[in-house]
């Protein structure tokens, strides 16, 4: 489906590899949880050719061993798996620039072949329904259960889960959290291989 207003085109941007310090201060500005891990794996920004300014950016990391042996191929390492943590692109580029970001992001970590299958959640709670990842060829594996989504009166998410454990809600009040909405998010999956062969 061809996206409504201006449309982007591939040849506008470059997508090249950034420290995870300069796409996690883009992240705080441009994501709706206004934060993100304090490491990631591999971090890439998008560069608008036009201008040389910075546009999108994206954050992987491992996921938990939960997720990541749900998307697993067989006879695959579970430890080959990496999560999208966070995609962002400036609010006034063109709606299909989330897309080349995406897919220029994806290329560059098949690269590093210590990855097979990359994984990444579309929000609910959010109104993402998937659209860009089922744009971009990346498979809907299913919906989690819903689940409160905490953060702080500034709207800054907050997990729940802490070193080896999850903290009740009695715990998040005391410590001045709240509930910021409840999501059920759908998860999606993508073989990096494809892109390697």
């Amino acid at each position: 489906m061809k996206p409504e207003g201006p449309v982007a085109h591939r040849s506008d941007y470059v997508v090249v590899p950034d420290t995870h310090a300069h796409v996690a201060a883009l992240v705080r500005i441009l994501h709706y949880s206004k934060g993100t891990a304090n490491t990631s794996v591999h971090a890439h920004s998008m560069i608008r050719k036009s201008d040389g300014v910075v546009v999108g950016g994206a954050l992987w990391m491992p996921p938990t061993r939960v997720a990541a042996e749900s998307v697993t191929p067989a006879g695959a390492d579970w430890r080959g798996v990496l999560n999208l943590s966070r995609l962002v692109v400036a609010p006034d580029e063109p709606k299909n620039a989330a897309g080349i970001l995406l897919s220029g992001s994806l290329r560059l970590v098949a690269e590093d072949e210590r990855w097979h299958t990359a994984v990444t959640w579309a929000d609910t709670g959010q109104g993402h329904k998937g659209t860009i990842y089922k744009a971009t060829n990346w498979v809907e594996v299913g919906e989690g259960t819903p689940k409160a989504v905490w953060g702080d009166k500034d709207g800054k998410m907050v997990a729940i889960k802490q070193a080896s454990r999850t903290r009740t809600a009695a715990e998040m009040r005391a410590l001045g959290y709240e509930v910021l909405y409840t999501s059920r998010k759908i998860k999606f999956a993508f073989d990096l291989r494809r892109l390697r062969s």
